[in-house]
Formats: C-alpha cells, structure tokens, sequence
C-alpha cells in the first residue's frame, strides 16, 4: 500500500492567492434557450418577483426592451404605482446637477465664476476673449480716462481683480512641473 503525497501547497499566499483553489469553478449559463454565453445579469421573471432569470448581455438588452413594468395591473394601480414613483423621484429634483452647482462644467472655482460676472463673460469663456474683455472694461472705466468718476474707479478696481484670478487660474492650468 502507497502512502499520500504530501502536498507543497500549504494554502500561503506565497505560493498561491487566498480563495484560489484547483476546483473547476460554477459557471451560470444564460437561461435563454441555446446560448451558452455566461448569464451573470440577473432579471425578474415577473413584477414584484423574487425569481429571477439570468441572461448574458445581449439576452438582457433584448428582455430589457419587452419589460413593462405596469403589466398585470389594472388601470388604477399602474396610475397609482406610477404617482407614487414619481413623488419618490421627485425628492432628488432639487439635489440635481444644474439646480444646485450653478452654470458651468464644475472645472472653475465659485471666485472665477464670479470673475467671469464681472466681466460679463459665458462661464466657457477662453482666456483670449477673458483679455479681450478686460482690456474694453480698462479703456471705458480707467482712471485717467474718466478721473473723478467713483463709479468707474470701482468697477476698474473689480475688473483688474477678476482679470487677476482668471489669470492666475490659466496659469495653473498651463503650468507643468519640471
């Protein structure tokens, strides 16, 4: 009678990963009649099922397409289920996008988009049409063109400090380390 080998995996991750073993491991195939494609997106069988099918993607696409929700109640109920689900959905209106981060695409900061009001520029605006603005704003209110003007020394003042923090942001943006 032989004596067992003694095995030289010892289960350290040294030699092999936790959790790997020699096994063959479970493949779920799609549930569609004659794919065998892996069915790893479960679906329901029906509303308020707990059964579920498991497709592989393009089955699921397909079956997603047919999928109505309202089917099997009655009139009254899908308008039911359906103003329930709205006032539920309606909750997260006000937490969206556009309604609370303002106008932008989010790359400036709150002081730059406050610059751009200063100037009276689109919150796309390029660093060339940026100049261009300042440098009408600096001809209409400068100083030395209108001197004695309090109103025009303080819009001057404003837009020299807006062009500032628009200038300083393209420099961050251009700057590149060494």
């Amino acid at each position: 009678m032989s004596r067992a080998k003694r095995s030289d995996d010892w289960g350290f991750p040294r030699w092999r990963p936790y959790g790997s073993s020699t096994e063959a491991q479970k493949l779920r195939l799609c549930d569609r009649h004659g794919c065998t494609n892996p069915g790893n997106c479960p679906a329901p069988k029906s509303p308020n099922s707990p059964e579920r099918w498991y497709f592989c993607e393009s089955h699921a696409a397909e079956y997603n397409r047919g999928w109505d929700y309202f089917e099997g109640l009655s009139a009254e109920d899908a308008a039911a289920r359906a103003a329930e689900e709205a006032r539920g959905a309606n909750s997260y209106a006000r937490a969206q996008h556009y309604a609370w981060g303002g106008s932008g695409d989010g790359s400036r900061s709150a002081d730059e988009m406050r610059a751009l009001e200063i100037l009276d520029l689109e919150p796309d605006a390029d660093f060339e049409t940026t100049k261009k603005a300042w440098r009408n704003l600096a001809k209409e209110c400068h100083p030395d063109v209108k001197p004695g003007d309090a109103d025009a020394a303080k819009r001057f003042a404003a837009g020299q400090a807006a062009f500032e923090v628009l200038k300083q942001a393209e420099e961050r943006k251009s700057w590149k380390p060494a």
